[in-house]
C-alpha cells in the first residue's frame, strides 16, 4: 500500500497498492520452498470462541514481557518442513528372457517429473482455495478494478451512468475529507479477510494498551512489496484490532490517486482507506471522536514508502528512516502520539530482481520514483497452481508487533530540535522491538535491522 510526495516536507508512505510494490529473488529465502509445499496441507480452522478471545501468548522477549493477540486455531503454528521429494527418470531398461531381450526407449514424461516448477496437488482443501482466491482479490484489485470500468465503458448504453460517475469520482473529496462516510465496518468485519490473514497467516501484537482518549499516528515498518501485514491489521478487522485496542478507530491512508481510479477508489473507502496528504492527515485527527476533536481516532502511515520496497528482500530488514521526519511533524501539530509498529515477515513474502546486480534497472525504478510518486520493482512469488511462478505472495508468517507510545506535546510550529528528539526516540523504540522480537519472529533472518536514508 507510497505516496511520500504527498505531505509537504513530510517524506511519508502510503499504505500498500497492489500495482505499486515489488521484490527480489534471494539466494537464502526465509523460508524453504519444501515449507512452501507443506502450507497446502490441511488445517484446523479456529473456533468461533478462540477467535474472540484476547489471550497473553506464550512467548516472551528478553525482558520478560508478554504480548497479547487474538486466539487462533493451530492454522497459525509453524509446521516442520517435509523432506524434499525428488522425482527421477529411469534409464532405459533391459528386460531378458530365456531366448530373447527387449531394449526400451526413454519413460514418456521424465523431464516434467524433474521440473523446477513444482505444480500445487489437485486435492487441496477448499478453505486453502478459497483463501488463495481472496489474496488474488486484492492483490489484483486496482487492476481489476479499472478493466472491468473500461470494459463498461465499450457499452455505449451505459455511458449516461460512467460519464456522470467518472467525474464525481475526479471531484470527489472522499479521501481526504477526514469524514469515513464511506467506512463500513461490516465490510472490514467480513470473514472473506479471516481468510484472507490466514493465507500468510498473519497476526496482531499488542505491547500495551493504549488509552482511548488519546490522538495516535501509528508508523508501519517495512513497506515490503504490497503491505499485506498492514492491511490484514489495520484494514480490517481479521486479526481483532478493535479488541486489542478497544475505543480506537485507525484508518490506513494510502496514495492519494488511488481515490481517483474508478470502481477501485469505492472499494477502498469502504474498507475504511485514506489518502496519506496532509490535509486528509489533520483532518482524520481533528474530526470524530467523544468530543468531535479527533480524540479515540488514528491514523496508519507505512513510512518507508515506495522507495523502500526497493530495499524488501527475505531475510533482511532495511528501513527508510533517518531523513523521514515529516510524519513525526504530523504528529506534533495534531498531538497525537507516535506508535512504531514492526512487521516481522512483511519482507519474506516476495522476492525480487537484485538492485546490486542490476544498477541500471535500480536507477530506472528510482527515476520513476521521482516523477510518478511511486516505484515499479520486479517481484515474484508463486502461482496459484503452483509454488515458483506468479504474483501470488508466499505463505510464510507475518507477524505485527504494536509497540509502545511516545508521548507528544502538541505545538502549531514543531520546534527542529523536539522534532529530532521525538525521531530519535521513535527510531530507538523500533530497535527495542527488534531486539526483544527477532529470536521469535525472525529465527532465520539473514541480517540485523538497519536504518538508512
Amino acid at each position: 500500500m507510497n505516496g511520500t510526495n504527498e505531505l509537504e516536507e513530510q517524506s511519508m508512505s502510503s499504505s500498500p497498492t497492489p500495482a505499486q510494490a515489488s521484490q527480489a529473488p534471494s539466494g537464502a529465502s526465509v523460508m524453504s520452498e519444501q515449507a512452501e509445499k507443506q502450507s497446502e496441507a490441511p488445517h484446523a480452522a479456529p473456533t468461533a470462541s478462540e477467535e474472540s478471545r484476547i489471550v497473553l501468548e506464550p512467548l516472551k522477549s528478553k525482558s520478560g514481557h508478554d504480548l497479547a493477540s487474538i486466539a487462533v486455531g493451530n492454522e497459525y503454528e509453524v509446521r516442520p518442513e517435509n523432506k524434499e521429494i525428488a522425482s527421477r527418470a529411469k534409464m532405459p531398461v533391459q528386460h531378458k528372457r530365456q531366448h530373447s531381450e527387449l531394449t526400451s526407449g526413454r519413460r514418456a514424461g521424465a523431464g516434467w517429473s524433474q521440473s523446477k516448477i513444482r505444480m500445487a496437488p489437485l486435492n487441496v482443501p477448499l478453505q486453502r482455495r478459497l483463501q488463495t482466491a481472496v489474496v488474488l482479490m486484492h492483490t489484483l484489485s486496482i487492476a481489476g478494478g479499472l478493466t472491468i470500468f473500461l470494459l463498461l465503458c465499450t457499452i455505449p448504453l451505459l455511458w449516461p451512468i460512467l460519464l456522470p460517475y467518472l467525474i464525481y469520482v475526479l471531484l470527489s473529496n472522499a479521501g481526504a475529507s477526514g469524514d469515513l462516510s464511506h467506512r463500513s465496518d461490516r465490510w472490514r468485519y467480513s470473514k472473506i479477510w479471516s481468510l484472507f490473514a490466514s493465507y500468510f497467516p498473519a497476526r496482531l501484537h499488542r505491547t500495551v494498551e493504549l488509552e482511548p482518549t488519546r490522538k495516535y499516528v501509528f508508523g508501519y515498518h517495512p513497506h515490503g512489496i504490497i503491505s499485506h501485514g498492514a492491511f490484514a491489521a489495520f484494514a480490517t478487522e481479521a486479526l481483532g484490532f478493535h479488541q486489542l485496542f478497544p475505543g480506537i478507530t485507525n484508518t490506513l491512508l494510502t496514495l492519494d490517486t488511488n481515490f481517483r481510479i474508478p470502481l477501485y477508489r469505492d472499494y477502498a473507502l469502504r474498507m475504511g482507506l485514506a489518502s496519506v496528504s496532509r490535509e486528509s492527515c489533520e483532518n482524520i485527527l481533528s474530526k470524530g471522536g467523544p468530543n468531535g476533536e479527533g480524540m479515540g481516532r488514528a491514523i496508519t502511515i507505512v513510512v518507508g514508502g515506495a522507495r523502500e520496497s526497493l530495499d524488501a528482500k527475505p531475510g533482511t530488514l532495511r528501513l527508510v528512516l533517518k531523513r523521514r521526519k515529516g510524519f513525526v511533524k504530523l504528529a506534533i501539530r495534531a498531538g497525537a502520539d507516535l506508535v512504531p509498529c514492526l512487521a516481522f515477515g512483511e519482507n519474506d513474502v516476495y522476492e525480487q530482481v537484485d538492485s546490486t546486480a542490476h544498477p541500471y534497472l535500480h536507477r530506472f525504478q528510482l527515476l520513476v520514483k521521482k516523477f510518478a510518486g511511486f516505484t515499479v520493482p520486479l517481484f515474484h512469488a508463486r502461482g496459484i497452481f503452483n509454488y515458483d511462478v506468479g504474483m501470488m505472495p508466499y505463505r510464510r508468517p507475518i507477524n505485527v508487533v504494536v509497540g509502545r507510545p511516545i508521548e507528544i506535546l502538541q505545538s502549531k510550529t514543531p520546534d527542529p530540535a523536539y522534532v529530532d528528539q521525538i525521531h530519535q526516540r521513535y527510531q530507538d523504540e523500533l530497535l527495542r522491538i527488534w531486539d526483544e522480537w527477532k529470536d521469535t519472529f525472525a529465527r532465520q533472518r539473514l541480517g540485523e535491522l538497519e536504518i538508512v536514508e
